[in-house]
């Protein structure tokens, strides 16, 4: 008998995760799975990443224990909206041997079918990247194309002076940096 966590999620808080949760506890009833969690996020954002999600959390790390053997949702937007995320999501399930049912989607990593479909995710999810990354170097080339300066802004040597000044006196660093506007990483590089 297979051991399944549900994991199942709503934006709003006037939204409950019953139906979800029903729908998911008919498919482990007709498929003889044993529920060994359900996992909830209400009011939750499926942008929101792992750590504002407990539930979402509490998944993946049963995942990690392997305390299961399946992970069932009702729909692939309730696991994140970003499709990078799931499909990192998608690997973390199989790099433990964890298969995925979606309920929608009719999605199940534990056929050859529902394989080929997380493989052709994982392509999409590279080209998304690298288009990225390729609108990130266009973008950098034009901003320096047209006179702006790339990287972290300079002080000028009226606030070094400042600061190392205020620093030889003894004043720590935020209360440092307060005093002449700037952050404390800038202050730590100028009297380093």
């Amino acid at each position: 008998m297979k051991k399944v966590a549900f994991y199942a999620r709503v934006s709003t808080g006037d939204q409950t995760v019953e139906n979800q949760v029903r729908e998911l506890e008919a498919l482990a009833e007709r498929n003889g799975w044993e529920v060994v969690k359900v996992f909830k996020d209400e009011g939750i954002s499926g942008a929101k990443g792992r750590d504002k999600r407990p539930g979402f959390d509490g998944l993946l790390k049963g995942v990690a224990r392997k305390e299961f053997d399946l992970v069932a949702a009702w729909s692939v937007d309730r696991l994140g909206r970003s499709l990078q995320d799931l499909v990192g999501f998608l690997e973390e399930l199989q790099s433990k041997g964890v298969d995925l049912v979606l309920v929608r989607q009719g999605l199940d990593t534990g056929t050859p079918a529902g394989r080929a479909l997380f493989q052709v995710l994982g392509v999409f999810s590279e080209f998304e990247r690298a288009i990225i990354c390729e609108r990130v170097r266009a973008g950098m080339a034009r901003a320096k194309a047209q006179g702006t300066v790339l990287g972290r802004p300079q002080v000028g040597a009226e606030v070094a002076a400042k600061v190392k000044a205020l620093r030889a006196e003894g004043m720590g660093l935020g209360r440092i940096a307060r005093a002449v506007g700037c952050g404390v990483g800038t202050v730590c590089r100028l009297v380093a």
